[in-house]
């Protein structure tokens, strides 16, 4: 069997090691505004999820859990010899890394996240959501390949908001996507993903980036806010904050990272 795993782009840098880690149908470029700015107080590393991007796609479903995800992370931190890592994570990126953080809280330098339903909705109805709407997208891409995501409302590559060389890179990325690592996705890595009561257990520093545009994931702040001493910064931006917002994004994460040196860095 062919060792596999997620695939990742390093970026030099100066400062910690932070993973970012983007949502579904995203993929390496979905950073491209970003990174030049986070280049100067850490150093980013670019992974794809799972059949997005250059990712294969594994055969093994519980690979697509969240401990999957878990393990592939703590894989590449042992594989670029730090102790401590930031992590940075998108939609459902960002649940994936807060599932880490609760996972290995003493491996995490702090965490920047974005608007994330998936993350902070009450288990019980989101998996509900999962049985009905979400399983239905996972079906129609087994019968009719990506492609027919690629206008849909869910997919971030097609915001206007989003700068046009991005948009380009995106688009472009979003035919390197496989049926079946997206699928798999929705069907298992959407399902399991909120945190509920363990939101409580994130002991590191945790910026979330509000895009207050967004209007039905609002409803989520007071479980956002079950993380202790977490700061909250609200920028004029929808789903795909540091897309739609890159300026405002990357001055509160820079500002963030810098406030928050990891000891040895």
């Amino acid at each position: 069997m062919i060792d596999q795993h997620l695939h990742k782009v390093i970026h030099e840098g100066v400062g910690p090691v932070a993973l970012l880690v983007h949502g579904a149908l995203g993929s390496r470029s979905y950073w491209h505004d970003n990174i030049s700015a986070l280049r100067t107080v850490c150093r980013p590393v670019v992974v794809e999820l799972w059949g997005h991007g250059k990712s294969p796609s594994p055969e093994e479903q519980k690979r697509y859990e969240p401990h999957g995800y878990i393990e592939e992370f703590e894989n590449i931190r042992e594989e670029l010899e730090i102790d401590r890592i930031w992590l940075i994570g998108q939609s459902m990126g960002a649940a994936l890394v807060m599932h880490y953080a609760v996972s290995h809280p003493e491996r995490v330098g702090g965490l920047i996240i974005t608007n994330s339903a998936s993350g902070f909705a009450e288990p019980t109805e989101w998996q509900e959501r999962n049985r009905t709407m979400v399983s239905k997208i996972a079906d129609q891409v087994d019968e009719e390949g990506v492609e027919c995501l690629r206008d849909s409302w869910i997919n971030p590559g097609r915001s206007k908001r989003i700068a046009a060389e991005t948009l380009k890179l995106l688009a472009n990325e979003f035919s390197e996507h496989t049926a079946a690592g997206i699928a798999a996705s929705f069907r298992v890595t959407n399902y399991a993903l909120p945190l509920g009561d363990s939101l409580a257990e994130i002991t590191a520093p945790v910026l979330f980036t509000n895009g207050v545009e967004e209007e039905r994931f609002q409803r989520h702040l007071p479980r956002v806010r079950k993380i202790a001493g977490i700061e909250i910064v609200e920028l004029p931006a929808s789903h795909a904050v540091n897309a739609h917002d890159p300026t405002g994004w990357n001055r509160a994460a820079i500002d963030f990272i810098m406030r928050h040196p990891i000891s040895g860095d």
